[in-house]
């Protein structure tokens, strides 16, 4: 299948569009920039990402939902031979051809989803769709409410400020503050180092929904596959079809 066809059919927008994709280097296949217009590839064996993102065409999707434990990764495989969520999902039957949405990091627990619709995971994880991640973060030390304002509108990291965020305290006392936290782009471990810019460490950290989802039945380490109800939800959020499995 031509290049374009198939980024089109793995919902990366109109073939022309996809096309400009491939001119502007956001696609590689098999982990190499791909700039030629004409190349071709398999859905099957071929690994097509497009600025990171991996590209599937649609047709009998699955998405699943994990509670992720603390010390385990959200990646693909780990070289040091960690326990990935790749692994939960090898144990509990579910396969391996599936990939995690965004990242939670090794010391975060929390839900997270495994699939392997591209468009899915496309909109899920580009600010531009703006769904909701909502956390829960325990800090050491009592955080002002100015310190919270600070964060909530948007904190430098790296020269570069964070997009504001909804922050409510939900317990606060002189040796720890808990808090939830509702964020729309997903810089890497951003809460974490908002926190220490103004001088608290996150001793937990737990992202408990996704936009409207809250998954409340899942206890820690435990996946199941979204329901028909929760797959018209997620994909209501993200302007999908709302058709499962489409």
């Amino acid at each position: 299948m031509r290049i374009n066809r198939f980024l089109a059919s793995a919902g990366f927008g109109s073939r022309r569009k996809c096309e400009d994709l491939v001119r502007a280097g956001s696609v590689s296949i098999n982990g190499k920039v791909n700039l030629n217009l004409s190349a071709t590839v398999d859905g099957e064996s071929d690994v097509v990402t497009v600025d990171g993102i991996r590209a599937f065409p649609r047709g009998g999707t699955r998405i699943f939902v994990l509670n992720k434990p603390v010390g385990v990764l959200c990646t693909v495989s780990d070289d040091r031979k960690r326990k990935t969520v790749l692994d939960i999902a090898a144990e509990k039957g579910f396969g391996r051809r599936l990939f995690p949405v965004g990242r939670l990091d090794m010391y975060t627990s929390g839900i997270i989803l495994l699939t392997d619709d591209g468009d899915l995971t496309y909109r899920l994880t580009h600010p531009r769709f703006k769904i909701d991640k909502v956390y829960i973060v325990n800090v050491a030390g009592e955080v002002r409410d100015a310190e919270i304002a600070r964060i909530a509108s948007g904190i430098d990291l790296d020269g570069h400020k964070t997009g504001p965020c909804t922050i409510a305290v939900l317990e606060r006392n002189k040796s720890e503050t808990t808090a939830e936290v509702v964020l729309r782009e997903g810089r890497n471990r951003q809460i974490r180092r908002s926190f220490m810019e103004i001088g608290h460490k996150v001793r937990r950290l737990h992202r408990k929904a996704l936009g409207e989802l809250e998954f409340k039945d899942l206890a820690e380490g435990e996946m199941r596959p979204l329901s028909a109800g929760e797959e018209k939800i997620l994909r209501r959020q993200t302007g999908l079809s709302q058709g499962v499995g489409k």
